[in-house]
């Protein structure tokens, strides 16, 4: 099942620590961790909790240290992977961001901390200079945590993501749309909020695409009503085709609205 909500959802960034939630439940606040020289190591999240921390904070570490287990859900595998290894499948998923994308891990034990650089495979085959987090594009670092909490998550496990679209061009946020699709049809219970209508249409498009039934979406849109100043939830239906039933006013309807005006005549 896959929970697509407009406005954020109010949960505490300790949430991952209740006991209501195992090991299986993961959430991604919309503040997530930039580019660093150096990323925080914990065995205690890592190994034993199996998570990333709420703002991405131990993805470094996470990567490093599952980097060779194999994803559980082979319906997720990228068709440019090498292997089912986690690594690879980052990494193959990093270059629809990034294309050619390939990632470095350092971990230093006498400061608990490891350092994450990025090189580049062109077309050839060439392979070029290790990058610094710091030193190559902002989003590549910002979706990283996303696409290793979908990635290595088990059938039954619970996402809650904000903003898995921040620092993303389109084409990105559509793969990410598609990607988290995949994750919902393999058993994993994504909720996520999201602004992007390009994420919503890598979703309508992975229904379309017959790889996830429209059955298992949900759409909630919030919207404010500024006469009684409530909220009001309006929940859209999708169909086989990837088509929605309703397009309340402001539900992604920017562009047709600036459209509209755009096939309009001038002021001459």
């Amino acid at each position: 099942m896959l929970n697509l909500v407009s406005e954020s959802l109010p949960i505490s960034n300790h949430s991952y620590l209740s006991n209501l939630f195992s090991d299986n439940f993961r959430y991604l606040q919309a503040e997530r961790i930039g580019p660093r020289r150096f990323f925080e190591t914990s065995s205690f999240m890592v190994r034993q909790r199996k998570q990333l921390g709420p703002a991405g904070e131990y993805t470094a570490h996470f990567l490093d240290t599952f980097r060779d287990q194999n994803i559980y859900n082979e319906g997720l595998s990228h068709p440019d992977a090498v292997s089912l290894a986690l690594i690879n499948q980052v990494e193959a998923w990093l270059g629809e961001v990034s294309p050619g994308a390939q990632i470095t891990l350092s971990p230093n034990i006498v400061t608990d901390t490891i350092s994450l650089r990025y090189s580049f495979v062109a077309g050839n085959r060439v392979k070029s200079a290790d990058y610094r987090a710091a030193n190559v594009g902002f989003g590549i670092t910002y979706v990283l945590p996303v696409l290793v909490a979908v990635l290595s998550s088990e059938p039954g496990a619970l996402l809650l993501i904000e903003n898995p679209e921040a620092h993303l061009h389109p084409h990105g946020q559509v793969k990410m749309g598609e990607l988290l699709a995949l994750a919902a049809s393999c058993g994993v219970q994504v909720v996520i909020e999201t602004h992007s209508d390009h994420v919503l249409n890598g979703i309508r498009l992975a229904v379309h695409g017959g790889k996830l039934p429209p059955e298992h979406v949900q759409l909630h849109y919030f919207q404010r009503n500024p006469k009684d100043g409530q909220a009001h939830v309006t929940s859209p239906h999708i169909d086989k085709n990837g088509r929605i039933d309703q397009w309340p006013d402001g539900f992604f309807d920017e562009w047709e609205k600036s459209l509209g005006t755009l096939l309009m005549p001038g002021d001459m």
